[in-house]
C-alpha cells in the first residue's frame, strides 16, 4: 500500500526552513516539492482552508507581530523582515490582519496569533506550530511508542550478534540497585524481551520462566522477540482500543499473588524499560563504536 502523501505538512516544514528568506515565494515552494503551483494552491487550500500564499503571509505577520512585542526594532525593519518593502505596505496589511497599526499594537496585549481554519500559526523564536492530526488520541500514542521499543529492540539484538562473547558478558558499571544485579549487554537484553513475554503472561494469567534468561544466546532472543514483541504491541493497541486502561489483572502465578492495573503494567514497563534500553545501548556503542538512535525525537520525526 502506498502511503498518502501529506502536502500540507510538507509545505509547513518548508515555509518553517524558508522563514527568514522573505523574498522566495509560494512558486519556489511549489518547485521545491516537485508539484504545480496549480496543484500546490488547490491542495494547501484544501487541506488548511487557507490558499499557500494567504497562508504565508499570516505567519509571516504573526512573526512581526511577535517581533514587534519583544524586540526594539523599528516597524521598518520588521516590515522588511516580513517580507514588505515598505513600512506603508506593511502598516496597511498588518492594520487589516490586526485591527490596528503595528506602532498602536506594539504597546497592546493582544495574542500575535491571528484566526486561522487550520491551526498552524508561527511559534517563538523561530518555528511553526503544526497541530496534532484529529482522533490522534494517547492510547494510539502508547502502542505506537511501544511498536518502536520493540523495532529497536531488534536493532540492540543485531548489533548484539556482530560482538565477542566477552563484550556479550562484560558487567556494565553503572546500575540502579534493586533493578539489575551485575547488568550486562545480554542479560540486559534478554531481561527487556522477557518484561514483555512476562507481562504479557501475566494479563493471560499463566507463569513465566525465568530460566529462559540465563546465559540465554542472541539468537534466541531474536526468536523470542520476533514472537513475543508483535502480541504484546497488539494487546497495547487493543487496552487503547477499548479505553481499558484502568483495567485491572490478578496475577496468581507468583509465589505471592498481586493486582495490577494496565495503565500501572504500561508505566512499569516503559519506565524500566528506557532505563536498560539506555544502558545497553551505551553499552553497545562503547563496545562496537558505533552509534545507535535510541530517542523518540527521531522515532517520531515531521
Amino acid at each position: 500500500m502506498v502511503a498518502r502523501r501529506d502536502t500540507l505538512r510538507e509545505f509547513v516544514l518548508w515555509l518553517e526552513d524558508h522563514l527568514d528568506a522573505p523574498e522566495v515565494h509560494v512558486p519556489d515552494a511549489a518547485s521545491d516539492l516537485n508539484v504545480s503551483r496549480a496543484v500546490l494552491d488547490r491542495l494547501i487550500s484544501a487541506a488548511a482552508g487557507e490558499a499557500p500564499a494567504a497562508l504565508r503571509r499570516r505567519v509571516l505577520l504573526e512573526r512581526a507581530a511577535n517581533e514587534l512585542r519583544t524586540t526594539r526594532a523599528s516597524v521598518l525593519s520588521v516590515a522588511i523582515d516580513a517580507g514588505y518593502a515598505s513600512s506603508e505596505a506593511f502598516t496597511r496589511a498588518f492594520a487589516r490582519a490586526f485591527g490596528v497599526p503595528p506602532s498602536r499594537w506594539r504597546r497592546s496585549a493582544s495574542s500575535f496569533r491571528l484566526a486561522c481554519p487550520n491551526g498552524v500559526h508561527f511559534h517563538p523564536p523561530a518555528g511553526i506550530r503544526f497541530p496534532a492530526r484529529g482522533g490522534t488520541c494517547t492510547m494510539d500514542f502508547t502502542a505506537e511508542f511501544f511498536q518502536h521499543h520493540v523495532r529497536y529492540l531488534g536493532e540492540l539484538i543485531d548489533r548484539a550478534e556482530h560482538l565477542d562473547p566477552q563484550a556479550l558478558d562484560e558487567r556494565i558499571s553503572v546500575s540502579v540497585p534493586s533493578i539489575d544485579d551485575s547488568p550486562t549487554i545480554r542479560s540486559l537484553l534478554s531481561r527487556l524481551i522477557g518484561q514483555l513475554q512476562m507481562w504479557g503472561a501475566s494479563m493471560d494469567g499463566v507463569g513465566y520462566d525465568f530460566d529462559v534468561e540465563h546465559d540465554e544466546p542472541v539468537t534466541s532472543m531474536r526468536e523470542r522477540l520476533e514472537r513475543v514483541g508483535p502480541a504484546f504491541t497488539a494487546s497495547v493497541r487493543d487496552i487503547g482500543d477499548r479505553g481499558a486502561y484502568e483495567e485491572m489483572y490478578l496475577d496468581t502465578t507468583c509465589e505471592q499473588p498481586f493486582s495490577f492495573t494496565a495503565a500501572g503494567m504500561l508505566g512499569h514497563i516503559l519506565t524500566y524499560g528506557s532505563y536498560r534500553r539506555t544502558l545497553v545501548t551505551a553499552a553497545i556503542e562503547a563496545a562496537s563504536n558505533e552509534g545507535l538512535a535510541d530517542d523518540p525525537l527521531e522515532w517520531f520525526a515531521p
